[in-house]
């Protein structure tokens, strides 16, 4: 092969070589394409029905082979001497660049390939699906992380005054992490607070937590900040050390079931039971009902009213919303047609006594 493709170079002009360089680029990349699309269609024959997103990887695929054999028929090109080692260097940055690339979109394949076999085993605990995400995710980012540093230490040390200079800096090493640890102590504690979120799982996808006084549900985690969806559609973005320095409300940690509380003020003359048997009555009636808990109770009383507490249960909070909301609106007029006289009143009591010896 050497002696044929040196045999080319002797041909005036050596316009033949490079034609020969180009249409070999062009089969590296249709070989690579048929490579790759041969392999994606394995993928999907051993796993199919998943939608693995193999796509993801083609491009820094096809780049890594055009690549590859570029390098290989490089050194037979009739180029002048200094320009050679100046395309080397260009090829291996490449390269570095293409392979951290390519396996970030393959830890995206790693990812989904992970939520998928674990979700075919846990179809009835969407808690334990939620927690493997949010490990998957953050696990991901931190591999992107490391891989985007470990990519541009390789690049800076390909070239040769870099590395001389990194020796040199080495000996003044301690000083200049101190110097850098106080100057960026937030974003570390930023960064530490992440990994420690992936870790413990105070939060994970998809969690309702009331955070800052509003209610939502976590979005989006990543190392520095936690995207928090609201119930009106906007987005709170929170510092990640938020969820570590101070405490929030989770309300699908354990189970998304809730307990939801409806308090009226009733007159002391109202009949309690009746009031008990519309209750259930009504969130029997209703599919937000989970039947797990439907109590009434009289939890305080004042010198003008009773305080009655309706409680019950929903499957998730946006059920016990909605049923609270059904509970408070279904009684409220339930006491408004059948007894009147049951809402909150003042009473006076003249002293008839009294009243006679002021001559009234």
């Amino acid at each position: 092969m050497e002696v044929f493709l040196k045999s080319w170079q002797s041909v005036e002009g050596g316009y033949l070589l490079p034609a020969l360089l180009v249409l070999s680029a062009i089969l590296l990349y249709f070989g690579a394409n048929t490579v790759f699309g041969r392999v994606v269609r394995n993928i999907r024959r051993s796993v199919r029905g998943t939608g693995l997103p193999v796509e993801v990887a083609a491009a820094p695929f096809r780049l890594l082979v055009e690549l590859a054999g570029i390098t290989l028929l490089l050194h037979y090109l009739p180029l002048p001497e200094g320009l050679l080692p100046v395309l080397k260097h260009l090829l291996i940055i490449l390269a570095i660049i293409s392979s951290a690339w390519f396996m970030m979109r393959l830890l995206i394949v790693l990812e989904r390939f992970v939520l998928l076999h674990y979700e075919s085993k846990t179809l009835e605990n969407s808690a334990a699906r939620r927690k493997v995400a949010t490990h998957a995710s953050l696990a991901r980012k931190i591999l992107n992380v490391i891989l985007v540093v470990l990519a541009l230490s390789s690049v800076l040390m390909t070239f040769d005054t870099v590395r001389q200079v990194g020796v040199s800096i080495l000996a003044s090493a301690g000083i200049a992490g101190v110097i850098m640890g106080f100057a960026a102590q937030k974003s570390l504690a930023t960064l530490i607070a992440g990994v420690q979120i992936a870790i413990t799982q105070p939060i994970s996808i998809d969690d309702v937590v009331v955070v800052e006084k509003e209610w939502g549900k976590i979005e989006e985690i990543t190392l520095t900040y936690v995207v928090v969806n609201i119930w009106d559609q906007r987005r709170l973005i929170v510092p990640i050390s938020r969820f570590i320095d101070q405490p929030f409300e989770n309300w699908s940690r354990v189970s998304a079931e809730l307990l939801g509380t409806v308090f009226f003020y009733v007159d002391y003359a109202i009949p309690v039971e009746e009031l008990r048997s519309e209750l259930e009555r009504i969130v029997s009636s209703t599919p937000l009902w989970d039947k797990r808990v439907v109590k009434l109770h009289v939890t305080n009383t004042s010198d003008r009213s009773l305080e009655v507490r309706a409680l019950m249960s929903a499957r998730n909070s946006s059920d016990a919303w909605e049923l609270r909301c059904l509970v408070r609106e279904e009684m409220i007029g339930f006491i408004r047609e059948n007894y009147p006289g049951g809402l909150p009143r003042v009473r006076m009591e003249m002293d008839q006594g009294g009243a006679a010896a002021l001559g009234i």
